[in-house]
């Protein structure tokens, strides 16, 4: 059985699984200060809600933006003797033509060789989460860049913090653009706002990545992941193919069956 761990700055995501085949999905909220012990025992925990245990694991996975607790995970590893693969600009097996590969998150990494895999190319991956990252991959399966904004929760957070009366808001899309209150006016200038920019990202980078391999724009894949990219503000962006919220979670099991020789992997992937 596989564990992989997704490390980001507002969740810890772990997938398990089993005969090639994701069999459970949970997430906690990271502690960035962490330490080997208690993301130990959250892992632990985390394992248990599904009826398993270390002792099941026969290797772990990782993309981590925390270094604290990538290094956590290391001790962890080590201390249970479980092989444990860290995805990076060198270990993640596809070229990288960006100015400074080693500075680019490993998760955003791990969604291009997903996407690659799974949905074919050219493809971006939009992914929702503390941060919107929107990841791109060339006809040839290369990571070529992308954009990042701030997070839909994170704006909203910003707003309740930064000012005096306004409030923290429901993350619901309000029918109307024009807001009669106070709420209904931050909910359409945050959530329709986001998905207005998620439109405008998404639809300018699809036409770039179109054009470089010259081919229409509706022959760019498309897919959604992150925790908000279920929400229903973000099924409405135009032209999406697919939303898969365990997509990055798939990627680190991709990544340990093309590296760490795992097993091959039940995602579909083209034969």
């Amino acid at each position: 059985m596989l564990l992989a761990v997704d490390i980001g700055n507002t969740n810890v995501t772990t997938g398990l699984f089993r005969n090639g085949s994701l069999v459970a999905t949970r997430r906690a909220t990271t502690h960035l200060r962490a330490t080997a012990d208690e993301l130990e025992h959250l892992l632990d925990a985390l394992l248990r809600l599904d009826d398993a245990a270390f002792g099941d694991v026969s290797a772990i996975s990782t993309c981590s933006v925390v270094p604290n607790l990538t290094a956590a995970l290391e001790v962890i590893a080590a201390r249970r003797e479980r092989p444990l693969l860290i995805a990076a600009a060198g270990t993640v097996p596809i070229a990288i033509r960006v100015d400074r590969p080693t500075d680019v998150g490993a998760d955003r990494l791990v969604n291009a060789l997903a996407a690659a895999r799974i949905h074919g190319t050219p493809a971006l991956v939009a992914d929702f989460g503390t941060a919107t990252t929107i990841d791109c991959v060339a006809a040839d399966g290369a990571f070529v860049g992308g954009a990042i904004a701030p997070g839909l929760e994170l704006g909203l957070e910003a707003l309740a913090a930064r000012t005096a009366k306004l409030p923290r808001v429901e993350l619901r899309a309000p029918d109307r653009a024009i807001g009669r209150d106070t709420v209904s006016a931050m909910q359409s200038g945050t959530v329709l706002g986001y998905q207005a920019l998620a439109n405008g990202l998404i639809g300018r980078i699809r036409a770039e990545l179109a054009e470089a391999a010259a081919i229409p724009v509706a022959d760019v894949r498309v897919i959604l992941t992150g925790g908000l990219s279920s929400a229903p503000w973000a099924r409405a962006i135009a032209g999406v193919d697919a939303i898969d919220p365990d997509l990055t979670l798939k990627g680190l099991a991709i990544l340990h069956a093309e590296v760490g020789g795992g097993q091959p992997l039940e995602l579909g992937l083209p034969t």
